[in-house]
């Protein structure tokens, strides 16, 4: 008996962590569907004023999509952009590119 309710609690814990950890595969797909016609992934030209994303801190780009997201901060394109995108898919998003080397 106490092993099957040991067994039920780590598995709970187990399913929910996995629940709310990024997934960098659901990240590079959601990239290449949204991020990359822009901010491309290889052969970024030095003279764009487009920024490239490889390599930019994790928790930098969580915040500045969801403030695009929810307007606060300005940016017609990026405002457009990142109103389709939900927290996962930020999280998602953020953790791919934090993961690249720039």
């Amino acid at each position: 008996m106490k092993l099957l309710a040991y067994s039920l609690l780590t598995l709970g814990l187990s399913v929910s962590f996995n629940s709310h950890a990024a997934s960098i595969y659901a990240g590079k797909a959601k990239a290449a569907a949204v991020c990359s016609q822009c901010h491309s992934i290889r052969n970024h030209n030095a003279s764009s004023p487009i920024p490239p994303l490889a390599g930019r801190n994790e928790e930098y780009m969580e915040m500045a999509l969801k403030q695009y997201r929810d307007k606060t901060r300005r940016s017609a394109i990026m405002n457009n952009i990142a109103s389709g995108l939900s927290d996962r898919d930020i999280n998602n998003i953020a953790s791919y590119y934090s993961r690249l080397k720039p």
